[in-house]
């Protein structure tokens, strides 16, 4: 008789975004989800093959509440220019919150195997404020610079690098609104 399930795998992705936060990357070890879920490192393998993909189911859990807190932020804002604001401060504030997940997410060269509905997901409030801002020719173009853009500052901003001094809030919101002020314009090369 097979002995029962003592831990599901939304207990295990949570178990593992949890300690993603407090223990870093590093931290993330199946021996430790395990001791979190109260079951012994053996016994995740019957629902995660390895620690890749732990990291992965992990990423792909912080994308889609990313991607859920911009949509919930997007609805009822009927401006695009006004949503682009919002969506920019979510992200920024998502990042802020769990600076972990938000660097596993958008570290340069990783190589997390993430499923690309989960990605669609996640970015489709800012593909849809891209498509209004920019038109349906230049939507993808326009959301990666967004994307780019607010991951740069944020990612300055959380790594301590902006030395200057000055509003940090200030900048950001300067920088926003510029961003979408640009995005709205028409292009003047080919399509």
């Amino acid at each position: 008789m097979p002995t029962p399930d003592r831990t599901s795998l939304g207990e295990i992705v949570a178990a593992g975004r949890e300690l993603l936060e407090t223990e870093g990357l590093g931290g993330l070890t199946m021996q430790a989800v395990a001791a979190r879920v109260g079951v012994r490192a053996p016994s995740l393998y019957k629902r995660v093959r390895n620690r890749a993909e732990l990291v992965s189911l992990v990423a792909e859990a912080t994308a889609g509440e990313l991607g859920q807190r911009l949509d919930a932020a997007a609805t009822g804002t009927p401006d695009a220019h006004a949503r682009l604001l919002v969506l920019a401060r979510t992200f920024r504030g998502y990042a802020h919150e769990r600076p972990a997940a938000f660097s596993l997410l958008f570290t340069p060269g990783s190589e997390l195997a993430l499923d690309p509905d989960v990605l669609r997901r996640a970015s489709a409030s800012m593909l849809a404020v891209a498509v209004e801002l920019s038109g349906p020719d230049h939507a993808l173009d326009a959301a990666r610079t967004l994307a780019a853009w607010a991951n740069g500052f944020v990612s300055m901003e959380l790594s301590g690098a902006f030395r200057l001094g000055g509003d940090i809030e200030r900048a950001f919101e300067f920088g926003a609104h510029r961003l979408a002020d640009a995005l709205a314009a028409k292009p003047d090369f080919g399509n």
